[in-house]
């Protein structure tokens, strides 16, 4: 549930870019507003910062923020995944302007929450040369020998770049809790320094968008269910997985705390409902595009003569 037994769903790899790209035919005057009014997902997903947190009292079926049928969220979803490419574009080409802006997607969740489905989805759209995708699974030896966010540093985008992260530095206030693996106290103690440690990326340019995909032990036990009945899957499931459902409030306890504790003005927690895969992908598609447009990114001028340009390319014709 919390990347115990050292494996995430969906494995992702840690793609590291080379460089931006996009439409060649790009308007770069064209500002970018959003095509559909009505309030923002984020407003309607954030849990409010420094409020306890009730997992029992959020459906994991329900549809915040939209109306439609699977098919229109699959619509909207490709329509989305359009401007945010186009957005992606214009932050690495602002980046090599010297803006030093990013963003970094956290998903988090109980197994068979979809996460490594969310990536697939959301990102398929982007360019993947932009894309820092990581999963975290259990730390190696070299990795426990450091501080426990060292491994989580080592993976942050750079400037111009998206990141995903599948599991996170989370797993280091989850795992042990539960388990009892380090004493209270040292969770305690980490609580605070994720607090400070994402405040400070932030305040360096970093967007931070972490998201809680909330599913219900019943759709947990029918994803697991599946997974016994098709060989193709067999892969993605050890008997640890049954293990782990007995500790479901232990780990419910463990997120209520965590979405609590590292919840802050500058980097808060969005929790999305996550029993309808089509409607999982579509709200996180639509939380990391209306960060994109808050943080419209522009093509940056040109630093040489444009006339000179032109009239070099026109005598070699």
């Amino acid at each position: 549930m919390g990347g115990e037994n050292g494996r995430h769903d969906g494995d992702t790899a840690d793609h590291r870019p080379t460089a931006g790209g996009g439409p060649d035919d790009a308007d770069p005057g064209r500002s970018i507003r959003p095509s559909d009014p009505g309030p923002a997902l984020r407003d309607l997903l954030r849990l409010p910062p420094g409020e306890p947190v009730d997992l029992a009292a959020h459906d994991p079926s329900v549809t915040p923020g939209f109306a439609g049928d699977k098919e229109r969220a699959a619509d909207e979803a490709e329509e989305m995944g359009e401007e945010a490419a186009e957005l992606q574009e214009r932050l690495h080409a602002a980046s090599t302007a010297g803006d030093r802006r990013r963003l970094l997607l956290v998903l988090q969740g109980m197994d068979t929450s979809g996460k490594g489905g969310t990536v697939k989805h959301v990102i398929s759209r982007l360019n993947p040369a932009g894309c820092r995708i990581r999963g975290f699974k259990a730390p190696t030896e070299e990795e426990r020998s450091r501080h426990y966010l060292w491994r989580i540093g080592q993976a942050l985008p750079m400037a111009g770049e998206i990141g995903v992260f599948d599991r996170s530095h989370y797993e280091d206030v989850l795992v042990p809790r539960v388990r009892h693996l380090v004493p209270p106290e040292v969770v305690e103690r980490r609580y605070t320094e994720i607090r400070w440690w994402e405040e400070s990326l932030v305040a360096d340019g970093l967007t931070l968008v972490k998201v809680f995909l909330h599913i219900s032990p019943e759709k947990q036990r029918e994803r697991l269910v599946k997974r016994l009945e098709r060989p193709d899957k067999h892969w993605k499931f050890t008997p640890d997985d049954i293990t782990d459902r007995a500790l479901w409030p232990d780990y419910r306890r463990a997120y209520e705390v965590a979405l609590e504790r590292c919840s802050s003005q500058a980097a808060p927690w969005y929790l999305v409902p996550a029993d309808r895969k089509w409607y999982r992908n579509w709200a996180v598609g639509r939380l990391l595009l209306e960060h994109l447009r808050e943080m419209d990114p522009r093509y940056p001028e040109a630093d040489f003569d444009l006339d000179d340009a032109r009239a070099r390319l026109g005598a070699d014709a």
